[in-house]
């Protein structure tokens, strides 16, 4: 099974390398098309903007086919998308090429975490899910430093044709190697619209969207920030990516350990450390050898985000646990989104040098949500 978990992560780590790879390689897109980093930005929010309304009624469309076809039709548009996004001379053009695979994202994200909850003992459970969740860790550390590393080598486009190769490795490793799934979501293809009335659902859900949402507000627009107030080159940032994610393989092994046994504690920790960090970006931003252990740390504890987030939710109803997957996905990227779109905001209205503020709001709500959440389970016993 630690096999099948695996093979799965590796998908993730396709997937997600598509959608978060372009944020090393921002700046040279803004100055090849000819757009603000603000609008250049939106290659980034309108693919999570895709994924968030979309996502559970993709799941349910798609619900009466096989989930290993679905995992590989998936990777399959993944890779013509990449490829297609290398060759494209109009930045609408790839805004829209970019918006594609989107709509396939929260299909294979909502199987796959769906296999890791329900083949694995409830105890168990985080750390399956980890595993998974590996798979973004993965694309942290290898898939958006190298996507920053080609760009600056050779082209943006090059960047575009790699993650293409990731997908088409991924591709691979689920035709060959995955076994077939069976069918563990709601077949009837109906909207579940009594899910929505479940109150401890929906804490859990602004919990999550306003955890990710204060991540991506700084991190979507950190390649920026390294070039424009720390001065790093192409070389140095890509270096400095590749430190954050290689940093966030223990940071989710760490979340995934303490969240099935602590979950109140350790999303406490996570958001009093990850608003420090962005303090300490704040002060030191401007100062190259501070950045470099600041960001590392930065790494280290953002890696466990979207795992928090994700028991959060999911630890808040009994549903099927593909849709509610599914609704977690469009949480996260309605949240990535809403960040992306914040953060923009917040430089073109007070500069680069003060997008950490951004994120601070986010995870001041953060901690007001997980003090409501608290409180209302105390009121359940």
């Amino acid at each position: 099974m630690n096999r099948n978990l695996y093979v799965l992560a590796l998908g993730v780590f396709g997937i997600t390398t598509t959608e978060f790879g372009v944020i090393g390689v921002l700046p040279e897109l803004a100055s090849a098309f000819r757009v603000s980093i603000e609008k250049a930005g939106w290659l980034l929010s309108a693919f999570a903007l895709i994924v968030a309304v979309f996502g559970p009624f993709m799941l349910l469309i798609l619900s009466s086919f096989k989930r290993k076809n679905l995992l590989i039709f998936s990777l399959s548009v993944f890779v013509a998308a990449n490829i297609l996004s290398a060759f494209i001379t109009n930045f609408y053009l790839l805004l829209i090429v970019r918006m594609i695979p989107a709509f396939f994202h929260p299909v294979y994200w909502s199987i796959a975490l769906s296999v890791a909850g329900q083949t694995s003992d409830p105890a168990e459970k985080s750390r399956a899910v980890s595993i998974i969740f590996s798979g973004l860790t993965l694309a942290t550390v290898l898939g958006v430093p190298l996507a920053t590393f080609m760009s600056d080598l050779l082209s943006w486009q090059s960047s575009f044709l790699l993650t293409a190769s990731i997908n088409g490795v991924a591709l691979a490793g689920v035709w060959f190697y995955l076994p077939s799934i069976q069918n563990t979501g709601a077949s009837s293809g109906k909207f579940p619209i009594k899910i929505f009335r479940n109150k401890h659902l929906w804490i859990g859900i602004f919990l999550a969207f306003f955890i990710i949402a204060a991540m991506y507000s700084t991190y979507g627009y950190m390649a920026d920030f390294l070039k424009n107030v720390t001065q790093m080159n192409g070389k140095q940032i890509s270096i400095l990516f590749f430190l954050f994610g290689t940093a966030g393989i223990a940071g989710n092994r760490i979340a995934g350990k303490y969240m099935s046994r602590f979950p109140f504690q350790t999303t406490f920790v996570f958001l009093i450390l990850l608003s420090g960090i962005h303090l300490l970006i704040g002060h030191y931003g401007s100062y190259f050898i501070p950045m470099i252990l600041i960001v590392t740390f930065w790494g280290l504890i953002h890696s466990g985000g979207f795992l928090i987030s994700n028991i959060n939710v999911t630890s808040s109803s009994s549903e099927t646990s593909e849709f509610i997957n599914s609704i977690f996905t469009s949480c996260g990227n309605f949240a990535v989104t809403a960040g992306t779109l914040l953060g923009g905001s917040w430089i073109a209205h007070y500069g680069i040098e003060n997008i950490i503020w951004s994120s601070i709001i986010g995870f001041i709500l953060a901690l007001i949500m997980l003090i409501i959440k608290r409180n209302d389970t105390k009121a359940q016993l």
